[in-house]
């Protein structure tokens, strides 16, 4: 039994931060009817190579990407720019608890799928709208790429070294995908006091700005811009990457104690006394002294040496592992952040697990990311009988 289980959410959302929240919130129990355009499916799904493999280890159709935001959904495949696909959606939306849909600002009003359309025959749904700029404002009707909205919400001018970076992962959709998931929760609880949904608009560039966090404060407080650190941090001394004699790994000093116990651990006990470097005030004012000397120190060792020894007096530190060590690390493995899944074309398929741990609801990996429209017939067998559903299929509205 999951937290959300008895919930009903129907997703209109493509790429990633829509179906990261859809995909949470499946992970918590709810029913995810993901909709996908005939023949074409998520965009996701050809974002490939690498591809999934099958069971004789070939590689399929189905892009590694999709794999990653779509587990324990199910799919139907519906042509919403019809009279015909969109009389389903607004069956599906009658009888669903929650929408969520990335479109373009108002562009579903054509389709009478928007909020207000939708309303009038649920009043109880909870509708999450996730747009690149918000549904209002001088860009509202811009699409919105997670690449572009790390360079406007400023954080590609503090992440990088000598030039402007952005992150690996999408940054701005995946915690838009969190915060989204986050106020859809918040909406069903006030619906269960209430009785009324509500629309929520999540802008991935909102998003990106909140999560500037002490970063944006830091300049909001000084009125100075924020200088690029690259793995150092911008607030604390020594926080950072540092080169051992055979690989490079990370000191996370955090305050003036641990930084006392760095000093001891790694033989150097002075340095802790030294006028220059006694509280991380002046560790700040003096960084380029201290990040120095801690350097050239470093190298005379193995990072083993020096994460064994740092580790022992309980400052955090650890090496930079690739991802093939990162699924390896013995803590990954303990908690067990890789899962196995049947799959149609792949009887064992691995995904990487749900973080969220609860004592007597836990997450349920039920059903494996799904292939486009395998759950079509099963799901719009609830409102409509096999002859309307082969005719639908026959003219190109499902499939």
């Amino acid at each position: 039994m999951g937290t959300l289980e008895g919930i009903r959410v129907l997703d209109l959302s493509r790429i990633l931060a829509g179906p990261w929240c859809g995909q949470i919130l499946a992970d918590l129990g709810a029913e995810v009817i993901k909709v996908e355009r005939p023949k074409v499916g998520d965009d996701t799904r050809m974002w490939g190579p690498p591809w999934m493999k099958n069971n004789d280890d070939e590689e399929t159709s189905e892009g590694a990407y999709f794999q990653a935001a779509n587990r324990n959904k199910h799919s139907i495949s519906v042509d919403i720019s019809t009279a015909e696909g969109q009389a389903i959606v607004r069956k599906l939306a009658q009888d669903s608890d929650v929408l969520i849909e990335n479109y373009k600002a108002g562009s579903l009003k054509n389709y009478g799928l928007d909020y207000e359309s939708l309303k009038e025959i649920n009043p109880k749904l909870v509708y999450c709208s996730i747009t690149g700029f918000g549904q209002d404002g001088p860009r509202a009707e811009e699409p919105g790429y997670d690449y572009i909205i790390q360079g406007i919400g400023g954080l590609m001018s503090v992440t990088g070294d000598k030039e402007p970076m952005k992150t690996s992962v999408a940054f701005a959709d995946l915690n838009t995908g969190l915060y989204s998931a986050i106020a859809i929760q918040a909406a069903i609880i006030n619906r269960f006091m209430t009785g009324q949904g509500q629309h929520i608009d999540m802008a991935l560039l909102d998003v990106q700005v909140a999560c500037l966090a002490n970063i944006g404060m830091n300049y909001i407080s000084s009125g100075e811009i924020p200088k690029r650190y690259g793995n150092a941090h911008a607030n604390v001394v020594p926080y950072q990457v540092f080169r051992a004699y055979d690989q490079d790994f990370i000191v996370a000093c955090g305050n003036d104690k641990q930084f006392v116990a760095l000093c001891s651990a790694i033989e150097l006990p002075d340095l802790s006394k030294d006028s220059r470097f006694i509280t991380n005030a002046l560790r700040l004012k003096n960084r380029d002294d201290i990040v120095e000397i801690l350097s050239t120190h470093f190298l005379t060792q193995t990072a083993k040496h020096w994460v064994d020894v740092i580790q022992s007096v309980k400052v955090p530190v650890g090496v930079i592992n690739n991802l093939q060590q990162t699924f390896e690390e013995p803590q990954v493995k303990h908690r067990k952040m890789l899962v196995e899944m049947k799959h149609p074309l792949k009887d064992k398929l691995q995904v990487i697990a749900s973080p969220m741990k609860f004592s007597r609801t836990p997450v349920q990996y039920r059903k494996a990311p799904p292939m486009l429209g395998e759950d079509t017939n099963s799901i719009l067998s609830r409102y409509l009988g096999k002859d309307e559903i082969e005719n639908l299929r026959v003219n190109g509205i499902v499939g």
